[in-house]
């Protein structure tokens, strides 16, 4: 498995979450400020986890960028020590 495919897979997790998570959002009553009053803590809920999970989806890009930079400096030192200067 390579590692743009990792990278699709946890970023299809991820929506996946995402949207099994909007999916629990009720449609109020009516249309004043006083019909929401009862989401209120669902929509609080919804905001914590919406931002955790995005914290975790932005580690994840920020994990595979440093992977990729410190496997190409140890590739590169690799190559310095067996076959010389390129």
């Amino acid at each position: 498995m390579t590692k743009s495919r990792l990278e699709a897979f946890s970023d299809g997790v991820l929506a996946i979450i995402i949207t099994i998570m909007v999916l629990e959002l009720k449609v109020p009553e009516g249309y004043t400020f006083a019909s929401l009053k009862p989401l209120f803590p669902k929509i609080i809920s919804y905001v914590v986890s919406l931002s955790t999970s995005g914290c975790i989806g932005i580690t994840i890009i920020i994990c595979f960028r440093l992977f990729r930079k410190s496997m190409g400096k140890y590739y590169g030192g690799i190559y310095t020590f067996y076959f010389g200067s390129p």
